[in-house]
């Protein structure tokens, strides 16, 4: 015989809990120095390669400036932004250097912002980048600016699979000539950063940055023939089969 439904016993709601700070996308490694990352509202972002002309997301305000203890290096394979699965790009990454500084841009997310940006950047940088995320010192640029403070960075370490490591100059180069994927050619990529330097930083050095750049454009011209060339080319009588 089936018994009655009982109401079900009435109990006090738990209080609501106090709102948390806003945390990385769960899929996104979040450790910084053996510590869950917790981002506090306003979220600072620093980016030092194709961010700091192209950040993809709304933000509330920007600081050129640096970071310590790294070194930015063309040693981050792309095969999906400036490259392809049969054709590889270059981009950078940061590598731990103590007593260098790497130069780029911070931006400011506030709001609704901040979600929006790093579920933006979760596929960019972490999906289909290959990239980890930490907090770093971000020093801005203006004389007069504030005390250093905490931003997100995105680094590729050697442990993802599509880290390419170390190569000459001339190879680099090389790769990135022949290299380019959804968001465009891996040249455009190295020239815009080194524009950025040059324009927003020019007290700075990349010494690894600007030595690709010349090793590119000593190549680029071995690669087409000069027109005179060809004009000598057809002016010249062809060989009798006979």
């Amino acid at each position: 015989m089936k018994r009655d439904p009982q109401p079900p016993e009435e109990r006090p709601e738990p209080p609501s809990p106090a709102p948390s700070p806003p945390l990385l996308p769960s899929s996104l490694p979040a450790q910084a120095e053996g510590a869950e990352l917790k981002l506090t509202p306003p979220v600072w972002i620093f980016g030092y390669g194709s961010l700091v002309w192209r950040p993809g997301f709304e933000f509330t305000s920007r600081k050129v400036g640096f970071i310590r203890g790294y070194s930015r290096r063309f040693w981050q394979g792309d095969t999906f932004h400036r490259g392809s699965e049969a054709m590889p790009g270059r981009v950078v990454t940061l590598m731990e250097d103590c007593g260098a500084c790497t130069w780029g841009v911070a931006y400011e997310v506030r709001g609704e912002q901040i979600a929006a940006s790093l579920q933006y950047l979760n596929m960019r940088e972490a999906v289909l980048g290959g990239y980890d995320t930490k907090l770093v010192k971000f020093h801005p640029q203006e004389k007069d600016a504030e005390e250093p403070f905490l931003a997100l960075v995105y680094i590729a370490t050697p442990q993802n699979p599509s880290y390419l490591g170390p190569a000459s100059e001339e190879d680099i180069a090389a790769q990135i000539i022949v290299s380019s994927g959804c968001a465009g050619h891996n040249i455009e990529y190295l020239l815009r950063l080194a524009e950025f330097m040059r324009y927003f930083c020019p007290q700075a050095e990349d010494k690894h940055l600007f030595s690709i750049e010349e090793a590119l454009i000593s190549i680029l011209p071995r690669l087409y023939y000069k027109d005179e060339s060809l004009e000598e080319t057809a002016s010249v009588p062809q060989e009798s089969k006979a």
